[in-house]
């Protein structure tokens, strides 16, 4: 009877593993979501940070030099931006196809492979022997 119940407990855990893994890997995907998304805010945030610095040196100061360092910042803001979107897209591809080659198992099928291991484990040759 407590050789059952170790089984039995045994099994009980090894499904609870199988769940935690799962959301585990369900909550890392999400955070790479995150990550990408606050990477490209960064990105727009630093263009729009280029494009309005250059925009207020050329409006208010009316030197040569502010004037030319202002309409540099304004195209390497853009560029900047671009660069950002380019990089967010391709990286939301890859991780939306990581994502769909991605298969949680449920539930039912983390007992079911417990059950198949725990039934596996009882049909050796001393165990039919035995009946």
């Amino acid at each position: 009877m407590k050789q059952s119940e170790a089984e039995h407990l045994k099994r009980n855990l090894f499904v609870k593993e199988i769940e935690n893994t799962e959301i585990r890997d369900s909550l890392a995907l999400e955070r790479t979501r995150f990550a990408n998304e606050r990477t490209f805010l960064a990105y727009v945030r630093t263009a729009m940070g280029l494009v309005l610095g250059g925009f207020s040196m050329v409006q208010f100061f009316h030197h040569k030099v502010f004037v030319w360092v202002g309409g540099v910042f304004v195209p390497i803001g853009l560029l900047v931006g671009l660069l950002g979107l380019k990089k967010y897209l391709e990286k939301r591809k890859t991780i939306s196809e990581k994502r769909a080659a991605y298969t949680l198992t449920s539930q039912f099928h983390a007992k079911f492979a417990a059950n198949q291991n725990h039934t596996e484990g009882n049909s050796s040759p001393n165990s039919s022997a035995e009946s």
